[in-house]
């Protein structure tokens, strides 16, 4: 049976994404946390866990980050089942998302191997 469009756990997971971004802008205080930006949520089936990819272009302070946004899973999970009406809600898990700094490395790769193909002699 195929697929059609998203699935259920497709649209939660993306409304817990989209919910939990505005907490943690607007709600949270913990100064080590900053600014983040949540790039993807994956749910288990049962929706008992909740894996929060994040990043942030402040990666000297990751470890920082991560503890804040450990102690607040507590508080963010509280405020998301208020605004997130489902039967389970997820434990949050965060975990660093490091896919934008190995873009930009892949792209400065990139680069400097064209920039090296203009300074060899064509034949």
């Amino acid at each position: 049976m195929k697929k059609k469009g998203f699935q259920r756990s497709d649209r939660v997971a993306e409304q817990v994404r989209r919910d939990l971004a505005d907490l943690i802008r607007t709600e949270l205080k913990d100064p080590r946390v900053g600014m983040i930006s949540l790039t993807a949520v994956e749910l288990t089936p049962d929706y008992a866990h909740a894996k929060v990819f994040f990043a942030t272009l402040n990666s000297e302070h990751l470890e920082e980050i991560e503890r804040g946004l450990k102690r607040a899973s507590g508080f963010l999970r509280r405020e998301l089942g208020r605004r997130i009406h489902i039967h389970t809600l997820p434990e949050l898990h965060f975990i660093y998302d490091n896919s934008i700094e190995h873009g930009a490395s892949m792209s400065l790769l990139i680069d400097q191997a064209n920039a090296l193909s203009d300074l060899t002699p064509e034949e």
